[in-house]
């Protein structure tokens, strides 16, 4: 079970990562090129919401189920291990913050003028994506 959910996490954050990145980068050309916010924008900012969200579901599962997630509090020392870490505390920390943004930021373009919808989506899918790639398990995602 767990390695079943541990593969689908990890190639589910492929999906999630491209879609969040290709939503990045739209709002960002509407953005600087002042266009206007339609329907293909709001379904791109959608599927990156949608994606970051099931990607959270499936680690959530993984963190309970791993022994590197819940249960490594329960090692000894294990705060001082880098590794078991960031599996254990930084990974899921972070990344449910950066979620929390990109939900944040998914509420608030719907509620701004038209012409500030891309700088919000923009704003917040940003520093979401920033906040992801900052706590990737890089040595287990290339080993």
């Amino acid at each position: 079970m767990y390695e079943l959910l541990q593969k689908l996490h990890s190639w589910w954050a492929y999906l999630a990562l491209i879609v969040l990145f290709i939503a990045v980068v739209n709002a960002l050309i509407g953005y600087t090129s002042k266009k206007s916010f339609e329907s293909k924008d709001l379904r791109i900012s959608l599927f990156a919401l949608i994606f970051t969200h099931v990607q959270l579901l499936l680690g959530l599962a993984v963190y309970f189920v791993s022994q590197k997630g819940l249960k490594a509090f329960e090692i000894e020392g294990a705060m001082k291990n880098s590794e078991l870490r960031l599996t254990m505390l930084e990974h899921p920390l972070i990344n449910i913050i950066a979620i929390a943004l990109i939900t944040i930021g998914w509420s608030k373009h719907k509620k701004v003028a038209q012409e500030l919808k891309f700088r919000k989506i923009f704003f917040f899918y940003a520093i979401g994506l920033v906040l992801i790639l900052s706590r990737l398990p890089w040595k287990t995602w290339f080993a």
